[in-house]
């Protein structure tokens, strides 16, 4: 019978596989190789060359020639030594690879967001529930000083009463629409697209911004950047099996280009003790916040008392002593990590909770979610957090799918 890593001695490695290698999958393999408590034996990714640089990366790490490259992430799935995997491929992928790594028994630290609409969300969190695997969001603020401190000063009443967060975020661009192009050798393209729409090949399509493309990703409102905010968000006011109840808010959107997510906006989401996210792009955020002088990407939590603004190079407070804030036994303390791979891990070999489980996962892509939908719906939505659903807009519920193309279902 085969025993995960979870099963075994303290001492043996992790055994790894990595579905997509490109630029925030190749960094995360970079970082695994020089990991003690992993060993990564399969490499899978769509471009041949892609492939074969992130062998190089691994075979020269190990000095042997074991690692094995796959096409197909199913076929890497299938295999019964890998422990866990490292999934960091387009966001209309994401479910569908995470749905089978649930029913294979594998572990999987997941990039954000959750997918492309919430019933891939739920659909994630009902799998990962049914197969007991260690399940870890790629939203790495939580494991930063920063972010952690500026949580509890908020959840420990260090600046009064919390009445809004600010949130900013990145914001699209303008590229225009791109003839049809060769597709080059090597490349997968029909695998690539996978359960999107089919659309013919352009260069501009597949690099890295195909987030800013609504077929594959919500754009810089969730994955691209704000989901990670929303998440700090979620975690300040202890909504990890919560959220907003109610969602409002406008957006600017392309009127030509391949691009086709929001170029700017603001939303606010309310929620049930009325406190306020506001969510824009940091265009906006940095008019919002100009009295304060403050950067791009990042948050502001006012309160009546205070207001804390963090980001991941700044941690800035009114008053200024609660940047250096201890804490005493007996107040609210949030889970501790510094390494976000290694609380990963640490999971895994423990069989505990990470500190970016499921349950926050689909919560702060349930946030993101409904600002797209409130955007394009053009009108303010009331939201059950127990039944997941808009409240008395039925319309507003269809868009919590979308249709996938054959032969790829949930």
């Amino acid at each position: 019978m085969y025993l995960p890593a979870s099963a075994r001695g303290a001492n043996d490695r992790i055994v790894m596989g990595s579905i997509g290698v490109g630029g925030m999958g190749g960094g995360h393999l970079r970082t695994l190789v020089r990991t003690s408590q992993v060993r990564v034996a399969a490499i899978c990714d769509v471009m041949a060359d892609r492939r074969a640089k992130a062998k190089d990366v691994v075979d020269s790490a190990y000095r042997d020639n074991a690692c094995r490259t796959y096409n197909d992430f199913r076929e890497l799935l299938a295999r019964p030594d890998i422990d866990a995997v490292l999934i960091a491929v387009p966001d209309h992928w994401h479910a569908l690879i995470g749905l089978e790594a649930a029913r294979r028994g594998k572990h999987m630290y997941y990039e954000k967001p959750m997918g492309v609409s919430l019933a891939e969300s739920q659909a994630m969190r009902d799998a990962v529930r049914r197969s007991g695997v260690t399940f870890q969001f790629g939203t790495q603020q939580r494991s930063s000083f920063n972010f952690r401190h500026a949580v509890e000063l908020v959840r420990n009443g260090r600046i009064g009463q919390l009445k809004e967060i600010v949130v900013g975020s990145a914001g699209s661009q303008y590229v225009p629409n791109q003839p049809e192009q060769p597709i080059p050798e090597g490349f997968d393209y029909e695998m690539w697209l996978g359960p999107a729409p089919w659309v013919h090949y352009t260069f501009e399509r597949c690099t890295r911004n195909w987030t800013l493309i609504y077929d594959y990703s919500l754009g810089c409102i969730s994955g691209a950047w704000g989901v990670h905010d929303v998440d700090i968000a979620q975690w300040a006011v202890d909504a990890d099996h919560t959220g907003p109840v109610e969602v409002e808010g406008d957006g600017v959107y392309p009127a030509d280009g391949l691009y086709d997510t929001a170029v700017s906006w603001e939303i606010q989401h309310t929620y049930a003790n009325g406190v306020k996210l506001i969510h824009m792009d940091h265009r906006s955020a940095r008019k919002r916040w100009e009295q304060f002088s403050f950067g791009n990407m990042a948050s502001l939590f006012i309160g009546t008392e205070g207001w804390v603004y963090v980001s991941r190079s700044a941690l800035r407070t009114k008053p200024e002593s609660l940047a250096r804030e201890k804490f005493r036994p007996n107040e609210i303390r949030v889970v501790y990590s510094n390494d976000h791979r290694g609380n990963f891990f640490d999971a895994i070999r423990t069989g505990t909770q990470p500190i970016s489980h499921i349950e926050s996962a689909v919560r702060a892509d349930t946030v993101c979610q409904q600002a797209d939908i409130a955007m394009r719906m053009k009108r303010k939505l009331r939201w059950d957090p127990v039944k997941e659903r808009f409240e008395n807009d039925e319309a507003a519920n269809r868009m919590l799918a979308r249709p996938m193309r054959s032969p790829w279902h949930l």
